[in-house]
């Protein structure tokens, strides 16, 4: 996080408004819209209610939830499920569950979110009137837009977002802004309009209502985006994030209360059927409307490229965890934490686009819109008891006051939500798709360590002396690296020795075994040198940030300069003919790679995990890439799994039969 960052600045809250609160920020396009179309007949009572329940969530759900209390649960400064799982991760190991499930379902209902926001903002070209007749919801040409602004935002994450990026905050800044103005130029004309924010008029509306799952599934709408303001805090810091919240929270309330107030201004047999009260605030649409729709789409645009990011930030820190197979990741900038994953990339568009052509319209959109980040915020509940309890040691009373407050709201709206089932089939596959593979790749990971074998390595020491003068063997490299899981210096994995002994023996000058440490802080970047037998056997440990990519390559030739440096490493080459011209000895790598072997007799569920595990595996990208590891300098060495070896083998000997007593 930028120095600047950690305090509130101008600057700071700029940016913050550009990249936090994109996705809640652009809601009051759709929010009412839903609740006036799905809510019955529109009277006072469903108006005020309605406005009621919008001001209460944002209160308790963002303000006290996420603003107050969740944005406490920093880890060194960054926020996310996964900076918050690595937190808590020690007191339970079972805390895994919740955060793999919060993880895949705010992935998947991010494929919704850009289709939804940038459809609602370019319908609002139907208020022109010398275009309505064009711009029909649910037209192709609004489909057309739609699809061709999404296909370009997905391009351009190739290129990383260092160009538009500062222009980010200003216009959010300005969108708030108008639509702050928007709703206070109709609550002017009907002030009565405030007495909605008393939570009475939202009980009178929900108890004994008919529509009330309906009704709730759509005020959640209004705070979808608060589990990604928690997810991008490592790029504004907390402070700036509260402090912008009060501007952001008081211009969406103006522009909730002008919509309610413009509504209860209309004859009361108005019919609001296709009717978006956010542009009946706009005076003038001849002139202002287009100027409007511009804004929102390209406030829109900003939400979906936040989110995008957030989704890449996800499956990096997934990957850093052991949650995701290893894929490609791109650094398309300089800038710190700025990371591009071509295969969500591509993943996220198509599905973006699938969303647009099946639901077509805004409206149809937010009937399937809100039950997984339900789930997400559930699961982050989870955790930040945890949090809560064992981090920061608060009183068992509070956190059980506060646990219940938000399961309680939660659950609700989840119950709501549920309803939506049917609706997002399509989500349901993605979801459980993106669920089952961190699962599948965290318990197969946990099984493969189970069955790793350490041996001593003092005591390996002598072989491995004797190994390396020994004339007679070809010398397979001049250095010989492994990469080892060995937590402990003293240990090294059985596999490694008899790669080294046993598998055409490898005899080298030096044997360096190098170990990588995922760190619960996501930027760390350190290093140590143990010299466990002079010139002969060094290991080196890294301490990596979950936010750090593993690139051994670089990482270790850095190493090497350090120690060449110091004085404590020499590597001319000891070939005679080549160490009078000072060339730098040979480096090479050995990556030892699992397969599954057929001598293995496992129960029904390790049997399924493991296998999907290892065809799941064939999609990753090999060890030596995950690692950054150059080819030209890299074995890759395959060894088989073997969990449960197949025994009991009745296999009876018998006499030879000889060729007398075949004929």
């Amino acid at each position: 996080m930028n120095p600047h960052l950690k305090t509130v600045t101008a600057a700071g809250l700029l940016i913050t408004l550009g990249i936090i609160f994109g996705d809640i920020g652009t809601s009051p396009l759709y929010v009412f819209q839903t609740l006036l179309t799905e809510g019955g007949k529109v009277n006072e009572t469903l108006v005020l209610g309605s406005i009621s329940c919008i001001f209460w969530t944002l209160t308790l759900q963002t303000t006290f939830k996420y603003i107050v209390i969740t944005l406490q649960a920093d880890n060194k400064g960054e926020g996310g499920i996964f900076s918050l799982y690595a937190l808590v991760r020690r007191y339970g190991k079972w805390l895994a569950i919740p955060a793999i499930i919060g993880a895949g379902t705010l992935l998947a209902d991010g494929i919704i979110t850009p289709p939804i926001s940038v459809t609602s903002a370019i319908e609002g070209l139907n208020n022109v009137p010398a275009l309505a007749a064009a711009f029909v919801p649910g037209s192709w040409l609004i489909i057309g837009i739609v699809i061709g602004i999404i296909l370009l935002l997905f391009f351009f994450q190739q290129f990383g977002t260092k160009v538009v990026g500062s222009a980010f905050g200003p216009v959010m800044f300005i969108w708030f802004l108008m639509i702050g103005v928007l709703g206070s130029l109709q609550i002017a004309h009907y002030p009565e309009i405030f007495k909605a924010l008393s939570p009475y008029y939202g009980y009178r509306l929900l108890v004994g209502n008919p529509h009330i799952l309906i009704l709730l599934g759509a005020v959640f709408l209004c705070t979808t985006g608060a589990e990604a303001l928690y997810s991008d805090l490592g790029h504004c810091g907390r402070k700036n994030i509260q402090m912008s919240w009060i501007f952001v929270k008081v211009t969406l309330v103006l522009n909730y209360l002008g919509q309610g107030a413009w509504v209860l201004m209309q004859p009361a047999n108005k019919n609001f059927t296709n009717i978006n009260p956010f542009y009946q605030l706009v005076p003038s649409p001849h002139l202002l409307m287009i100027p409007c729709v511009a804004l929102a789409t390209l406030a829109t645009i900003i939400a979906s490229q936040a989110l995008i990011s957030g989704s890449f930030t996800l499956i990096s820190e997934a990957v850093s965890m052991n949650f995701w197979p290893r894929i490609t990741i791109k650094y398309p900038s300089n800038i710190r934490g700025q990371i591009y994953i071509p295969s969500i990339n591509w993943l996220l568009c198509f599905g973006c686009v699938a969303v647009t052509l099946y639901f077509q319209t805004s409206e149809h959109m937010t009937a399937a819109y809100g039950f997984s980040i339900t789930i997400a915020m559930l699961m982050t509940t989870i955790l930040m008891y945890y949090f809560m309890r064992y981090v920061k040691h608060w009183p068992i009373w509070l956190v059980t006051i506060i646990l219940c407050v938000f399961l309680c709201v939660e659950f609700t709206f989840f119950v709501a939500n549920a309803i939506k089932l049917l609706k997002r089939l399509f989500f349901v596959v993605f979801e459980v798709g993106l669920i089952f593979t961190m699962y599948i790749w965290f318990k197969a990971r946990k099984i493969n360590n189970r069955f790793l074998h350490f041996v001593d390595l003092k005591d390996q020491i002598p072989m491995l002396n004797a190994l390396s003068a020994d004339q007679t063997i070809p010398k397979y490299s001049s250095q010989l690296i492994y990469l080892t899981k060995a937590n402990n210096s003293k240990q090294i994995e059985e596999k490694i020795i008899y790669s080294i002994m046993s598998r055409s023996p490898k005899r080298a000058d030096t044997y360096w075994f190098i170990h990588i440490d995922t760190t619960d802080e996501p930027y760390t970047m350190e290093y140590s040198v143990d010299n466990i037998e002079e010139g002969k056997i060094i290991r080196v440990d890294f301490r990596l940030g979950f936010r750090i990519q593993p690139r051994v390559n670089v990482l270790f030739r850095k190493v090497v300069e350090d120690m060449v440096g110091r004085g404590e490493l020499s590597i001319i080459s000891t070939y005679p003919s080549l160490r009078q011209f000072k060339v730098v000895s040979d480096f090479r790598f050995v990556i030892l790679e699992k397969f599954l072997s057929y001598n293995n007799l496992f129960s029904v569920s390790e049997s399924f995990i493991l296998n999907s595990y290892f065809s799941i595996k064939k999609l990753a990208l090999s060890e030596a890439k995950t690692f950054g590891l150059d080819t030209s300098e890299t074995h890759i060495e395959k060894i088989p799994l073997v969990v449960k070896p197949v025994s009991n083998i009745a296999l009876k000997r018998v006499d030879s039969v000889t060729l007398e007593h075949i004929e």
